[in-house]
């Protein structure tokens, strides 16, 4: 019983501890504009990539249905 409060109290150390690892509120809040320049940044070239893959991804449906119409019509033909 008494280890498992000792290991409790040592975990509960680790979880903050790991916790300060990757939460930082500064104190300066002007250190938060980098990082919201960085993300818009990310966020415009996800959207442009993602713009591109659909009109990408049409023109690869018009080239398929038209290939298919072309097999139909052979096939029509025999």
């Amino acid at each position: 019983m008494v280890r498992s409060l000792k290991y409790e109290g040592m975990s509960e150390k680790m979880e903050s501890f790991v916790l300060q690892l990757f939460l930082y509120f500064p104190e300066d809040k002007s250190e938060y504009i980098p990082a919201a320049i960085t993300c818009f940044i990310f966020l415009i070239g996800a959207l442009i990539t993602m713009r591109w893959i659909i009109n990408v991804s049409k023109k690869e449906a018009l080239k398929a249905k038209k290939l298919e119409e072309a097999l139909l019509k052979k096939n029509d033909k025999n």
